[in-house]
Formats: C-alpha cells, sequence, structure tokens
C-alpha cells in the first residue's frame, strides 16, 4: 500500500521527480546536462514464454542523457495498475505503455518519446553506458527485514550444527543458536508492528467517498468482502479494494484516466451484469460484478452515490454471458479483477491474506517450530543458562504459531462467514 499510494513520478518545473514509498523524492535535471529523451524499449520476446514473469515482461521506458547515458529506467510492469490482472497476451506492449500514463508524463516534459528495436542481448540498450541508471523496481518488504531473518538463520546454522561439530560446543552454543532463530519470527513481528501503527496514522484516504458492497441474494458474500471490498472516489484517484486489501488506483484526469461508466447487461433478459470504467480511448479499466455490488437493499443508493461522485456519463451495453455454469465474465479481458472484487472462497480469501502466505511463504510455520524443539528440552534442566535458552525456544514456537492459528480462527469464524441481505 505504501507503494500504490505514495511512489510517483512527475515533472516539476524544468525536473523529473522521482517520489518513493517513503515520500523521499529524487530530482533529474531536464535538458542540457539532464534527461533529453525518453526510449521505450519493447521486450525482446512477443509471447508470454520468452517475456517470462520479470519486471521487463512489458518493456521499460529509459529517460536518456545527450550521450545516450540511461539517468532513469521504468519497467512498465511496475507501473500499470493491471499488471496483476491482465495477462501477457490480454495486453500487448504498446497498450501497456499508454495505460501507465508515461506518454503523457512525457509529453508534459516536453522530450521526444522514441521506440527501440528490441534486442535479446541489450533490451534497454545501455550496455554502453558505464554506470547503472535509477531503475524503478519497488521492493514490497524492506531491506532490514530480511537482513534481520537472513542474520538470525545464519547464526543458528553456525551455533547449532557448525560449531558442535568442531567438537567446541557447549550450552552458550546453543544459546545463542537460540537468539538467531528467535530472530526469525521476531522480525515478522517488529515489520507487522510497524506497518499497523502506520496504518493508523495514515490519513490519505481521509475524505473520500466510499461506497461499499451492497450483495444481492445468492451473492456468496462474506464478511470480509463486505467489510473490506470498496470503491473510493478522491479528487484525482478512484482506489479499488479487493476482497483480500489490496489497493489499485486509478486516474480521474488525463488520457489514461476513468472517463465512463459502463453498465453490462445479459443480451436475453437484459439484466445488469457489470459494470466497467472506462477511460477517454474506451478501454477498460476496472470490472464490478452487480450481484455483489449493488443488488442488495442499498445498492441502487450505492450506485447512485458512485455515479455522483465520479461525475462521469453512464451507458448501457449488451455483453456475452460465460460459458455453462461459469461466471459471466469468463471471458472478459478484466475476469480477474472482476473475481478479485467479488466475494473469494473462504479458502482462497485466508491463503491470500495470510502472513505466511502471501508475504514470507514456504513451510516456516512448520520448520522453525521443528528447529526449536532441541533448545526448548532446556526448560526441564537445572541450570539457569538452559532454561533461558529453553524460554528462548518457546517464545519462538509461540511467534511462529500464534499469528498462524489466530488468522485461521478469526477467518473461519468470523471473517469467512456469509452475510444474508438484510431486508428492507
Amino acid at each position: 500500500m505504501d507503494i500504490v499510494r505514495h511512489a510517483r513520478v512527475y515533472g516539476r518545473d524544468g525536473e523529473l521527480v522521482v517520489r518513493n514509498r517513503h515520500l523521499r523524492e529524487r530530482v533529474h535535471l531536464l535538458g542540457d546536462g539532464g534527461i533529453v529523451r525518453a526510449v521505450f524499449a519493447p521486450p525482446a520476446g512477443t509471447d508470454a514464454n520468452t517475456r517470462g514473469a520479470s519486471a521487463d515482461r512489458w518493456g521499460v521506458v529509459d529517460f536518456q542523457g545527450t550521450d545516450g547515458k540511461v539517468i532513469l529506467r521504468i519497467p512498465l510492469a511496475e507501473w500499470l495498475p493491471e499488471a496483476g490482472l491482465v495477462g501477457l497476451i490480454s495486453l500487448s506492449p504498446k497498450e501497456c505503455l499508454e495505460r501507465t500514463g508515461l506518454p503523457s508524463l512525457v509529453a508534459g516534459l516536453g522530450i521526444p518519446l522514441d521506440e527501440s528495436v528490441p534486442s535479446p542481448e541489450s533490451p534497454s540498450g545501455d550496455e554502453n553506458s558505464g554506470t547503472r541508471p535509477d531503475r524503478l523496481v519497488h521492493r514490497d518488504l524492506p531491506a532490514w527485514h530480511s537482513w534481520i531473518r537472513g542474520i538470525g538463520i545464519l547464526v543458528w546454522f553456525a551455533f547449532l550444527l557448525i560449531i558442535p561439530m568442531t567438537g567446541n560446543g557447549n550450552r552458550w552454543t546453543v544459546f545463542t543458536a537460540s537468539v538467531g532463530l528467535l530472530l526469525v519470527p521476531g522480525a515478522d513481528l517488529a515489520l507487522r508492528v510497524l506497518v499497523w501503527s502506520r496504518s493508523r496514522r495514515d490519513r490519505i484516504l481521509a475524505g473520500a467517498e466510499v461506497v461499499v458492497p451492497s450483495p444481492g441474494s445468492g451473492a456468496a458474500a462474506t464478511r470480509r468482502f463486505c467489510g473490506t471490498a470498496a470503491v473510493q472516489v478522491l479528487a484525482g484517484d478512484v482506489v479499488l479494494t479487493d476482497t483480500l486489501a489490496e489497493e489499485r488506483w486509478l486516474p480521474r484526469g488525463g488520457a489514461r484516466g476513468v472517463t465512463r461508466l459502463v453498465r453490462l447487461l445479459d443480451p436475453w433478459s437484459g439484466a445488469v451484469l457489470g459494470v466497467e470504467f472506462r477511460d477517454r480511448r474506451n478501454a477498460v479499466r476496472a470490472l464490478l460484478p452487480w450481484q455483489p455490488w449493488f443488488a442488495g437493499p442499498g445498492g441502487s443508493e450505492a450506485w447512485s452515490r458512485l455515479v455522483a461522485a465520479l461525475g462521469v456519463p453512464v451507458s448501457d451495453e449488451k455483453t456475452k454471458r460465460g460459458r455453462g455454469t461459469e461466471p459471466w465474465w469468463t471471458d472478459h479481458t478484466m475476469a480477474a479483477d472482476a473475481r478479485k472484487m467479488s466475494p473469494l472462497p473462504a479458502k482462497e480469501a485466508r491463503r491470500g491474506t495470510s502472513w505466511r502466505s502471501s508475504v514470507i511463504g514456504g513451510g516456516e510455520p512448520i520448520v522453525v517450530p521443528i528447529l526449536s524443539l532441541l533448545p526448548l528440552i532446556g526448560l526441564a534442566s537445572t541450570r539457569g543458562i538452559a532454561q533461558v535458552t529453553g524460554a528462548l525456544a518457546a517464545m519462538t514456537i509461540v511467534a511462529e504459531l500464534v499469528p498462524v492459528i489466530s488468522h485461521h480462527l478469526i477467518s473461519r469464524f468470523k471473517l469467512d462467514r456469509p452475510v444474508e441481505p438484510e431486508l428492507p
């Protein structure tokens, strides 16, 4: 959320300003001695297998100086709101370029935007620049978090395995290994407390017009969906929050801003199936299913508030339905968006909101407690250092398992419970 809420690239008085997730800015001059042109370098491959899932899969835009040196590089996939929702076949590199808004930015800077010939060896043409350009790729987790976890694992490995194998192990080596292992869940806990603290102070969405789901009967809505999903309209942006609390920001102005709402109708019954958010070029930027959002008792009011807040024209179009029992949006370009803006199956929602599954990954909640079992025996010892070592091992097990267990209990008995619409 820090990234999508705060990271920006914009022009200001003859400068190109890069703002990161922490609101710190780097300034690049335009003109002589600075940036004089931008070059769009498409990816070398033309299919999904060639491009893979890297940050450069849709190509990059290089901001270059007079000598052709790359000063700033922007991978398109890092700055595309639809990057996690559309496939490599559905969206071409040039379409991706347009949707990021970079052509409009470059035009506003008053510099040309050229296109280079893709090359497998040099996809962005800076092999002779001599220095690494400023590359706008974001890290989801801060560096200190990875360093602490890595040091903890290294300490455990060295003091519980390597040193004892040399014949120099003692109770202090086991104690040190326990301290190192505690750093692994400790780093996670510190980061989660920091995120919670910053979220409480965040007021970036204050004053937004908030539209929440009003699910109709049969929408299979859950408490998680009704309490998390939302469309928030700000002065310059539309913020869509899905069932997993992931935010996607779309502009309201410019060539790629949301300028139309299109209600999609069933071709046979005429019933409303969904709502498309479209830009000036008639490209679909977002898709909301009608049943979980506007088919309930308060749906008409929610729809009216959304239309009034956006202040854009509304039109109706007939659309194709899904095949058989598949959802109607199955063949839609933004099918993944419609799915995430709908109530998700309970198991998928738990996995998508789990810290271990979605952030850390792997089997850490199983591995780390197992590694803590040997030092845990120290709790039964009469030696003080052994008891402290056992206490550290117990703290490690608790720090690993309590968040996992709490997440599953809260999800199963509260958040993923069904919600029926209240009749007026």
